[in-house]
């Protein structure tokens, strides 16, 4: 079996330079309605802080209700924004010229001097990152069946955009801040700023490394090639949160316990893969699918790309219309915040990752305290160009 891979992921470090103002050009745009700054202020209530159901690095999204009574999600880019034309435009491009019953739908746009606004169908229930991971409370109650839909649904999502869409659309960023649900708790793919168009007849594209810690594929972050394995990683990385019911990483808890891969992988090979389902769902949780579905997270992640199934594939076994295929199952890749190596003091060079990693991998075999074992068991490297997209 492999060795778990590193990376040490420096936060704030970014490949993107913010873009300066440019014309935008719409010609090869079609079916967007293009809205005036002030119908959207009067949309909104002028931004009423009563109306914001959202905000992160992007800027705010505000719930608004259009002339024609439509309630809409209107995304409202800062000046400040990481997200600059060349995203803005991808996203318009993107998911304007496609439509899926998992996939957000895009109503229009709003340019206008500084203004970059874009204007979605409103979802109600928010995202999985604020309701299932958020830890607030709310009123949903995700059982067994929920978060079953949730991740077939999201899986048919990228189903059609690896397959069936032409060119195929690689997300980039897939993450659960980013899977709405809508008043059936139905999963919507949304935020397609990163998203990059790949020709059938090209296995990856070599492109500055974008994403969101915790979800990114290894071997994009280390060679800049991204390919539809890469959103097949971050999907697997989506999947055991769904089914977990925490986050890929929590930084509350000691440095060796943080990763939920370790802790899925420790307990695939100790055979206690149900102690990884959440506690808090009811009697009426089919532990067997839910175990079933935590090992095609695992599959998912694999090191090598070239083990990771498809998400066709990964679609089949979802529905148990593929086994399960365990035979030649290899630890996840995993990458690491470079933070995680100043809170030790271990910072030790690129040449001593290797014989770290080999290091966690024969303390995971020594039992559950070993777990906590990993924070003395690991060295940092830095990997500078990436494009940290937390929020």
């Amino acid at each position: 079996m492999n060795c778990f891979s590193f990376l040490f992921w420096k936060k704030g470090s970014s490949s993107a330079t913010q873009s300066s103002e440019v014309d935008i050009d719409f010609s090869d745009i079609e079916n967007v309605i293009r809205y005036s700054y002030k119908e959207l202020k009067v949309a909104t209530g002028e931004f009423s802080p009563a109306n914001k159901i959202g905000e992160g690095g992007f800027g705010s999204v505000y719930k608004g209700k259009l002339r024609n009574d439509t309630l809409a999600a209107i995304k409202v880019l800062s000046a400040e924004s990481r997200q600059g034309v060349k995203e803005f435009l991808t996203e318009i491009k993107v998911i304007s010229s496609i439509e899926h019953e998992n996939l957000v739908k895009l109503y229009g746009c709003c340019v206008e001097g500084n203004h970059r606004i874009l204007v979605y169908e409103y979802l109600e229930n928010n995202s999985l990152a604020q309701t299932l991971l958020g830890g607030g409370h709310n009123s949903i109650q995700f059982s067994w069946d929920v978060r079953r839909n949730i991740c077939i649904g999201v899986a048919r999502g990228l189903v059609f955009l690896h397959d069936v869409v032409q060119p195929h659309i690689i997300h980039r960023d897939i993450k659960a801040s980013n899977i709405l649900l809508d008043k059936s708790l139905q999963p919507k793919i949304s935020d397609f700023g990163l998203a990059k168009l790949i020709p059938a007849n090209l296995t990856h594209i070599s492109t500055l490394v974008a994403g969101t810690a915790g979800y990114l594929a290894p071997e994009y972050a280390i060679r800049s090639q991204v390919t539809r394995k890469s959103d097949v990683y971050s999907f697997g990385v989506l999947l055991l949160e769904i089914v977990s019911g925490k986050c890929n990483t929590n930084r509350r808890l000691p440095l060796g316990e943080r990763y939920l891969l370790v802790k899925a992988w420790y307990l695939y090979e100790s055979g206690e893969m149900e102690s990884l389902v959440d506690i808090f769902l009811d009697e009426e949780v089919n532990v067997e699918e839910a175990i079933r579905f935590c090992k095609i997270g695992l599959l998912c992640t694999q090191d090598s790309l070239q083990l990771r199934p498809s998400m066709s594939t990964v679609l089949d076994m979802l529905l148990g219309e593929t086994d399960v295929n365990e035979e030649k199952m290899a630890k996840p890749g995993l990458i690491f915040d470079i933070t995680e190596g100043r809170e030790r003091g271990k910072q030790k060079g690129k040449a001593e990752v290797e014989n770290a990693s080999s290091s966690l991998v024969d303390s995971g075999r020594q039992g559950d305290s070993s777990l906590s074992g990993i924070a003395d068991s690991f060295a940092t490297m830095t990997f500078t160009s990436i494009y940290d997209r937390s929020n």
